[in-house]
């Protein structure tokens, strides 16, 4: 469901505890490009209202700009939620604003955007929470991070695996992934380069120092042989790789006139911090400035909603949550102020949910 409205009053007309999640890329509060609905950070009313809609235990995700990450969470924590971690974009592409002279500069490069991740408040014990609600807890085993090896084994390397394993390192069970961190990347040359290449040894020393690990035959040396030559590589391979296509922003699209008016463009999704000197937007159907990637933005969903949740943006912009919470198969509902972008955002979700309808507007 979209509504075009103030999200405020949208969220007003919303009953308790009905939203399972809220992934939102809201203002930064920069005064982007003299943009009026940047002058501020979202207001502790605003967050107020997205505790009273989320069920217990329910959780929020909201990205924000570096300069103004702290007037967010602040806002965020007294509006009543816990705030639980902040997880770390990091792209390649954005170049500082910088005056420079004899002094030297002003700006750094940019390279990440900080994402909020808050709580509402649990009703008793974890286990209790998410008995009642489905709400509570990230969704570890569905957001692992891929490993490069299939014939691995947990024991004392702390690789992450499905289930438990013993203290001594007996009754190993296949890895099935890295456990998620909080740091995404985008997968740039940039961001690869900022990596350090590993020979796989760090894994094998950790191993052993382990009592015992056995199966199918496998000895110490057997075992630390294979991790490290499966280990090898870019330490970038330890976090989500969140990469975006070219046709991402776009798809569904086909019949809108494309602008570059109000654009800032690169080539990892549209950041609003891409500045480099002398830079010509392409023009595209979808001209919102802040454009995330639906990989990037179906990971987070993931994340935090339930099997078959109700995921709720109330800055939606042109619908990369929207589209990224339909891929996943959750419910959603999304709300935008402007209806340009609305109609947008209806065509993008379109293309993951055809006939997603739009609310009335507020």
């Amino acid at each position: 469901m979209i509504h075009v409205g103030d999200c405020l009053e949208v969220m007003r007309g919303m009953a308790d505890c009905s939203v399972d999640a809220i992934v939102t890329d809201p203002p930064y509060g920069l005064a982007f490009m003299g943009k009026r609905w940047d002058c501020d950070v979202p207001s502790t009313d605003i967050w107020a209202e997205c505790l009273r809609v989320l069920k217990p235990g329910g959780h929020l995700l909201a990205f924000a700009g570096t300069r103004t990450q702290h007037r967010m969470a602040v806002r965020i924590e007294d509006a009543g939620f816990e705030i639980r971690d902040m997880i770390a974009w990091v792209y390649g592409s954005g170049f500082p604003k910088s005056h420079n002279g004899a002094w030297g500069g002003t700006a750094l490069k940019p390279a990440l955007e900080p994402i909020t991740l808050a709580r509402k408040p649990l009703a008793a014990t974890v286990e209790t929470n998410w008995r009642a609600h489905g709400t509570g807890a990230l969704n570890i085993d569905g957001c692992r991070v891929e490993a490069e090896y299939a014939t691995g084994w947990c024991g004392a390397a702390g690789l992450g695996y499905h289930g438990g394993c013993s203290a001594d390192g007996g009754d190993a069970r296949p890895v099935n992934g890295r456990w998620p961190a909080n740091l995404i990347h985008d997968g740039s040359d940039e961001v690869i380069a900022a990596f350090p290449d590993s020979d796989g040894s760090g894994p094998a020393r950790t191993l052993k120092r382990g009592k015992r690990v056995d199966g199918d035959g496998w000895s110490m040396a057997d075992l630390a042989g294979e991790l490290r030559d499966a280990g090898a590589g870019s330490a970038a391979r330890f976090f989500y790789c969140a990469k975006a296509s070219k046709e991402d922003r776009d798809a569904g699209l086909e019949g809108f006139k494309k602008s570059a008016a109000g654009m800032v463009s690169n080539t990892s999704g549209q950041h609003m911090t891409r500045r480099d000197e002398g830079y010509q937007a392409t023009p595209r159907a979808n001209n919102h400035p802040t454009v995330k990637p639906t990989d990037l933005m179906r990971y987070l969903c993931r994340l935090v909603t339930p099997a078959g949740g109700l995921v709720l943006d109330p800055f939606m912009g042109s619908g990369s949550t929207g589209k990224a919470a339909v891929f996943e198969g959750f419910q959603f509902v999304g709300i935008e102020m402007d209806p340009a972008y609305a109609a947008i955002a209806e065509a993008r979700i379109n293309t993951a949910q055809p006939g997603l309808p739009f609310g009335d507007a507020a």
